[in-house]
C-alpha cells in the first residue's frame, strides 16, 4: 500500500484560499441584494437610499465593485433629491475606481450616469460622449439578454437631449425605443424610467398640441409611478396632468391635480418637483382670482427658484472645475509624450552622429593604411 503524506500547512493554506473566496462571493452576492432593493426605494425614499449606500461603501472592504455600488446609490438618490453638487461628488468617487474593476456591467451602468449628470447640467458634447462610450461597451457585451436596463436608460436619456436640442419627433422616436427595451426587463427600477419616459412623451405631446395624447402618458406614468410607490414621479404626472388642464382652461381641476402633486412631493423634498408646483398653483390661482393663494405660491415659487439657480451655479462651476483637471491632464500627457518623442529623437541623432563618425575614422584610417601600402610598393619598385 502506498502512504500519500499531506503537508499539513498546504492544506491550511488551500482551506483559507477556499474559504476567502467563497467569503468574497457571499459578500459580492450580498451586496449585489442589498444595491438591487435599495434600488427600488430611490424616488420614494431617497434619504434611507443614502444611508443604505454610505453602509455598503463601509462595508466593502476590499470589493472594488461593492463599493462603486454603494457610491453609485448614494449618487443616485443625490440625483432623485436634484442635488447636483453631491451627486458629482459620489460621481467621482464611483468613477475613480472604475479602472479598477473588470465588472463590464458596471462600467456601462457609471458611463449611463455621467450621460444623464451632464444632460441634467446642459453640458449636451459631453453628455452624448458617455452615452456613446456606454452603448460601444452595450453592444460588444456578449450576454445581449443582460444589457436592456442600460440600452433602454440609454436611449431614453438620448431622448431627453434630442428634444431639447432637436424636435420632439426625433424625441418620441428614442423614447419608445427605450420604454420598449426596459419592458423586456420589468422590474422596479425600470419601471421607475418608463415612468420618467412616458412623462416627457407627455411634455412631448404638448408642444405639438395633441392633448390627449399628453393626458394618455401623463396617466401612463402615474401607472407606473404607483406600481413602485414612487412618489415624486406620480407628483410630476400629476402637475403634467394639470397643465393639460390649464391650457384647455379648465384651472379648478388643474389646481386639484396640482395640490395631489403637492402632497406626494412633500414626501421627497424635490426642489425643481416643488418649483413647477409653485408655479403652476400661483398660476392658476392668478386665472381664477384668488388673490391671497396667488401670492403664497408665487413667493414660494421666487424663493425656491433662488436655490435651486444657486445649486446648479455650484454644481456647474465643479463641472467645469473636472473639466479644466481634465485637459491640464491630456495637456500634460502630451506634453510628456511630447518630450518623450524629442528626447528619443535626440538621442537617436547622437547614435547617428556617433555612428557615423566611427565609420568615419574607421574609412580614414582605412585610406591612411591603402596609402602606406601603396607607397611601400613604390618604394620596393624604385629599389
Amino acid at each position: 500500500m502506498i502512504k500519500i503524506k499531506i503537508n499539513s500547512n498546504y492544506f491550511i493554506f488551500v482551506f483559507s484560499l477556499l474559504l476567502t473566496h467563497f467569503m468574497y462571493a457571499q459578500n459580492s452576492k450580498n451586496c449585489d441584494n442589498i444595491y438591487n432593493n435599495a434600488g427600488t426605494e430611490i424616488y420614494s425614499n431617497p434619504d434611507k437610499v443614502i444611508k443604505i449606500g454610505e453602509s455598503i461603501v463601509n462595508e466593502s472592504g476590499d470589493n472594488i465593485d461593492c463599493k462603486i455600488k454603494g457610491y453609485k446609490l448614494i449618487c443616485d438618490a443625490y440625483t432623485s433629491k436634484r442635488n447636483y453638487e453631491k451627486t458629482l461628488e459620489y460621481l467621482n468617487k464611483a468613477t475613480g475606481l472604475l479602472r479598477l474593476s473588470n465588472n463590464a456591467l458596471l462600467k456601462i451602468s457609471i458611463l449611463n450616469k455621467q450621460g444623464i449628470i451632464y444632460h441634467q447640467l446642459k453640458i449636451y458634447d459631453k453628455a452624448i460622449q458617455y452615452l456613446d462610450q456606454a452603448e460601444q461597451y452595450i453592444m460588444e457585451y456578449p450576454i445581449q439578454d443582460s444589457i436592456h436596463n442600460d440600452l433602454g436608460k440609454n436611449f431614453i436619456v438620448r431622448g431627453f437631449i434630442y428634444k431639447e436640442e432637436f424636435n420632439c419627433d426625433i424625441a418620441i422616436n428614442f423614447f419608445d425605443r427605450g420604454i420598449s427595451e426596459l419592458l423586456k426587463v420589468k422590474t422596479k427600477p425600470a419601471y421607475s424610467i418608463i415612468s420618467i419616459a412616458k412623462y416627457n412623451k407627455g411634455n412631448c405631446y404638448i408642444l405639438l398640441s395633441n392633448n390627449q395624447l399628453a393626458i394618455e402618458n401623463f396617466n401612463q406614468s402615474y401607472l407606473a409611478a404607483k406600481m413602485i410607490d414612487a412618489k415624486s414621479l406620480q407628483a410630476f404626472a400629476n402637475k403634467g396632468i394639470a397643465q393639460v388642464y390649464t391650457l384647455e382652461g379648465n384651472y379648478d381641476g388643474a389646481i386639484t391635480k396640482l395640490n395631489e402633486a403637492l402632497l406626494l412631493s412633500n414626501e421627497v423634498q424635490d426642489l425643481v418637483l416643488n418649483q413647477e408646483i409653485y408655479k403652476g398653483l400661483s398660476e392658476n390661482y392668478l386665472a381664477t382670482s384668488q388673490w391671497e393663494k396667488f401670492k403664497i405660491y408665487h413667493l414660494k415659487y421666487l424663493n425656491i427658484q433662488k436655490l435651486i439657480k444657486k445649486s446648479e451655479r455650484k454644481s456647474i462651476s465643479e463641472s467645469l472645475d473636472l473639466k479644466k483637471i481634465e485637459l491640464n491632464k491630456t495637456l500634460t500627457e502630451e506634453t510628456s509624450r511630447i518630450y518623450i518623442y524629442l528626447l528619443t529623437s535626440f538621442l537617436g541623432l547622437i547614435i547617428i552622429v556617433l555612428f557615423f563618425s566611427i565609420l568615419i575614422k574607421k574609412k580614414r584610417k582605412d585610406v591612411v593604411l591603402i596609402k602606406s601600402k601603396i607607397n611601400l610598393l613604390q618604394v620596393k619598385k624604385m629599389k
